[in-house]
């Protein structure tokens, strides 16, 4: 067969040429096209053209594909629960080079094998698991929005040999295989994505690409800050007692649950600085489990802020500070005890602040039942 070799500029993509290379994806065909770190065949989801796909890259049939999607909005029509750290790289790290294998709980994968065509679901999801790709490349979403059928688009080499990033090493192996090569130029990073799988409590590199594990790591971090006045009294407690739930709810100890992707932090409004938290604080928490006597004060600021992806605080004064200081952060900041303010113990008796722990508890409980990990 002959494979036919369009060019096309990307900062100015003919429009025409796409829709011709979608449309031979869409009837099955192979077209290669660039994405900004290695070259890629796209081939839709059909038995009949993965079958001539893995022929071609002479890989196993048994090996899982990547769905590549055009939009972050995609993601939810094929992974219907995602959890607080795959939500933090979807949001900071895509689009880009980085293919996040999203492993679904049994009962999520049964929805999905209801709600999906049977040939999808049977080539996506392979052992409770896809593994799905947003390209950050013009060329590609381009592609990928005139595409009408789910898409996997493998790099370009033959098993176990490097990939192609321009249209010549494409073409130096699979000239007569494919029905198309998009010219875009040469790929901006030249090296494969990084691949992380994540699930409900762990998340392992597959791969490194383009981002090492740490950037991966520093993005999949969640921060939880707890917010009240002097930063002595209730939001120690408060961090210190969703610390050891989290670590419950995670399978983990309470010294781990940084190691987990949770970083749980406090700080007051009144701008103290290196107090420990009261006598009266750290008593309360002992009889709960919770040990608060390394705490220190810090001061409330902007940066603290937006720094932070869920921000909980003690009542409507420190809620209104919060968004004083830093607006965008209002749709991330929220009452703990949800309609109600917690009142400040500090200067008073350990009865007094033994109610204030039990209403911060009882908060921290259904707060953490609360989270989609």
């Amino acid at each position: 067969m002959e494979t036919r070799v369009i060019k096309i500029d990307r900062a100015k993509i003919d429009a025409a040429l796409i829709e011709e290379a979608a449309k031979i994806i869409d009837s099955g065909g192979l077209v290669a096209f660039p994405t900004e770190t290695v070259y890629g065949i796209a081939c839709r989801v059909e038995p009949g053209s993965l079958q001539r796909l893995n022929e071609v890259k002479g890989r196993r049939p048994e090996k899982p594909y990547t769905l590549h999607i055009e939009r972050k909005e995609d993601v939810a029509e094929y992974v219907p629960v995602i959890g607080l750290r795959a939500k933090k790289l979807i949001e900071k790290l895509w689009p880009g080079p980085l293919t996040i294998v999203f492993e679904l709980k049994p009962e999520q994968i049964e929805a999905q094998r209801g709600k999906s065509a049977k040939k999808v679901f049977e080539n996506l999801y392979k052992n409770n698991s896809i593994g799905i790709r947003l390209s950050d490349d013009a060329v590609a979403s381009k592609l990928l929005q005139a595409v009408k059928w789910p898409v996997v688009a493998p790099s370009v080499n033959i098993a176990d040999e490097r990939p192609a990033t321009d249209a010549e090493q494409v073409l130096a192996n699979f000239r007569g295989k494919l029905d198309m090569v998009i010219d875009g130029g040469a790929s901006r990073y030249k090296k494969s994505s990084t691949i992380v799988k994540i699930g409900t409590y762990d998340l392992q590199m597959l791969r490194e690409g383009v981002y090492t594990a740490e950037q991966v790591r520093q993005a999949a971090t969640v921060g939880f800050l707890f917010v009240c006045s002097g930063n002595t009294c209730r939001s120690p407690m408060a961090a210190g007692m969703f610390r050891k739930y989290l670590a419950e709810k995670c399978g983990c100890a309470i010294d781990q649950i940084e190691q987990k992707g949770y970083k749980i932090l406090s700080a007051g409004t009144m701008g103290i600085i290196g107090m420990p938290a009261t006598s009266q604080a750290a008593a309360v928490c002992e009889t709960r489990g919770v040990d608060i006597t390394k705490h220190r004060s810090s001061a409330l600021s902007r940066e603290l802020i937006e720094q932070s992806d869920v921000i909980y605080v003690m009542s409507r004064f420190h809620l209104s500070q919060i968004v004083s200081m830093c607006p965008d952060a209002a749709d991330r900041c929220r009452l703990l005890a949800e309609a109600v303010d917690i009142p400040d113990p500090i200067g008073q008796s350990v009865a007094v602040y033994d109610n204030v722990a039990s209403v911060i508890e009882d908060a921290v409980k259904k707060r953490i039942e609360e989270l989609v990990l």
